[in-house]
């Protein structure tokens, strides 16, 4: 496994990739959860992605679910790339085993890294971050800046409410039908590998 750090410099804003493998983006928490299906779930979907012979790009941390899926991955011989705010190196350990690690400067640097790298997007079980940069990412397929696959994986129901929302937000006008259907919801690893096993490399991400 290579290990490179990725600082914040104007020669390595556009860095030379040290991965091979297309990457699945991962937005899960930095805690673990009240209950031990949650981390039982991301561990098999992590190494999944592994064997269907991809890797992934997340938050970088080495805590939580994050950690978690970082650690499968690697033990599963995928590359894992991580990009993490300098700011949160504070109180979100960095994981130091990765193919990549990039510090960048802030949120916006980070979530924009992560999905130019991505060729498919799942959130896992998390909290407000996690939540926030599924829907993100959804707004940006709703705006065409991306045709990539996007996915709750609704582990033990915990998307149930905010699907509930969604579909809510469908009823009274907010949100076209088209636009929701692309957000994909899968109670089940096996339907997450069904939709990336076709992937490739991403093609450019416009922002």
């Amino acid at each position: 496994m290579i290990s490179s750090v990725l600082r914040m410099t104007e020669q390595l804003n556009n860095p030379s990739p040290a991965t091979t493998q297309p990457l699945i983006a991962l937005y899960c928490g930095s805690r673990p959860g009240n209950n031990p299906v949650y981390r039982e779930k991301a561990i098999r979907l992590a190494q999944g992605i592994a064997d269907h012979g991809f890797g992934i790009v997340y938050g970088g941390a080495s805590i939580g679910l994050m950690g978690q899926v970082a650690d499968t991955v690697i033990e599963h011989n995928g590359e894992v790339v991580g990009v993490i705010p300098e700011f949160m190196l504070d109180y979100e350990i960095a994981h130091n085993k990765l193919t990549e690690l990039h510090i960048v400067q802030n949120m916006h640097e980070r979530k924009a890294m992560m999905a130019e790298r991505a060729s498919a997007f799942v959130a896992l079980p998390g909290g407000f971050g996690t939540f926030e940069e599924i829907l993100e990412i959804a707004t940006w397929g709703q705006l065409n800046q991306h045709q990539k696959p996007m996915m709750l994986y609704n582990v033990n129901g915990f998307y149930n409410h905010l699907i509930a929302q969604l579909d809510h937000a469908v009823q009274e006008g907010f949100i076209p039908p088209q636009h929701r259907a692309k957000l994909i919801v899968c109670d089940h690893a096996h339907q997450i590998f069904n939709a990336i096993k076709n992937l490739e490399c991403p093609k450019k991400f416009v922002v």
